[in-house]
């Protein structure tokens, strides 16, 4: 287990924060995949990766490891606290996050969001609104 403060973060760089229905799941999976795959691209560009779901610390743990493969940190919001405030709970199962994706920048502003629970897209619009601040803030 691990402390995860998005401040600290903020203070190295933007930071993806995304949120996910639940661990091990088919769509899950595949997304938390990609973005372990995307890492190298990501912190190229100067950005710390955060996935956040509902579920309880021991699964994150093993899907952190097996699924993520140790390449960024799950998050467990079991309260749901940081998944309301981010407006990220699924409508029609409330227990669950959204497939929802925020790009924030160093200040805390929100800079990009994209919701689909589709995860094959996640990656490559966040990315690109990510490389556009890049080249913004040069």
């Amino acid at each position: 287990m691990f402390k995860y403060s998005l401040g600290e973060a903020l203070a190295k760089g933007p930071v993806v924060l995304y949120f996910f229905p639940a661990a091990f799941s088919s769509g899950c999976s595949i997304e938390a995949h990609a973005f372990a795959e995307s890492m190298p691209e990501f912190e190229a560009l100067g950005a710390s990766v955060i996935g956040v779901s509902a579920d309880d610390i021991d699964t994150l743990s093993k899907f952190s490891v097996q699924v993520c493969q140790s390449k960024f940190p799950v998050a467990s919001d079991q309260g749901h606290g940081i998944i309301k405030a981010y407006d990220a709970q699924l409508q029609t199962r409330p227990e669950y996050a959204n497939r929802i994706t925020y790009l924030i920048s160093p200040k805390g502003t929100v800079l990009y969001q994209y919701m689909s629970l589709n995860p094959a897209r996640h990656i490559e619009k966040t990315l690109a609104a990510l490389k556009e601040w890049v080249k913004t803030t040069k």
